[in-house]
């Protein structure tokens, strides 16, 4: 094979994984056929199992890619973070902000635009379909890395309580990253156009008050701040 014929062939697989990447975005995992995919990447349409061989396996191929390095981040922060803090409980907003700061970085690192990064995002943490191997363990390596940090600074709050916490902490993000032009149409154009610091910022603080309530750390701040807590956005 020539080096031409070579380079041909990469360049039409990495055309194929952007296509995909751009669609299964903006019209979720289900409703994106191989022939859409191919025709936006100006490919033929045996080139996806050519050079995936499915359907399915060009779609483990944009979840590894994607998903990978924010998890890897996660775990990253996590660790530089507990080496710090040498064996003493993390801050909520420290493991939120390790948590979910990694998707502002990896976006700014992708080839993809800010919207449309954030969008794919959405969905691939919403979509049901199993997760190839070294995604789903990656998974489990770092949700439960971050279950241990959260039930260290969380005292009395037991472990399905923090399970469920961190899963309707998750729910929300899902939905912050996958509709959040929605809220715009929906106010009237109220609620602005934040930055992504601004929205991350936002997030964290939100989240860390619901992952407090009830635990000997959210008692404490009760009855230091009082009822009415007020984040400054």
């Amino acid at each position: 094979m020539s080096a031409v014929a070579g380079d041909s062939k990469v360049a039409t697989k990495q055309r194929l994984i952007e296509a995909a990447e751009e669609l299964f975005a903006d019209d979720g995992f289900d409703r994106v056929s191989v022939r859409d995919i191919t025709t936006k990447a100006g490919a033929n349409v045996a080139a996806v199992n050519y050079h995936f061989g499915s359907r399915e396996g060009l779609i483990a191929v944009v979840l590894t890619r994607s998903i990978n390095p924010v998890n890897e981040e996660r775990l990253a922060r996590l660790d530089t973070l507990e080496r710090r803090a040498a064996g003493k409980p993390l801050p909520i907003e420290e493991i939120l902000d390790a948590y979910i700061r990694p998707f502002a970085t990896q976006v700014r690192r992708s080839e993809l635009t800010e919207k449309i990064f954030f969008k794919l995002m959405g969905r691939m943490f919403g979509h049901g379909c199993d997760m190839p191997p070294v995604v789903e363990q990656l998974f489990i390596n770092m949700s439960s890395r971050f279950y241990k940090a959260f039930a260290k600074a969380l005292p009395g709050l037991a472990p399905d309580d923090i399970w469920w916490r961190m899963h309707l902490m998750g729910g929300s993000m899902i939905h912050t990253m996958a509709h959040g032009e929605k809220l715009l149409r929906m106010s009237g154009g109220e609620a602005g156009t934040p930055t992504l610091e601004q929205t991350l910022s936002r997030f964290i603080r939100f989240a860390a008050a619901g992952m407090r309530q009830g635990s000997e750390d959210g008692q404490e701040e009760q009855k230091t701040r009082g009822p009415q807590v007020e984040f400054p956005f």
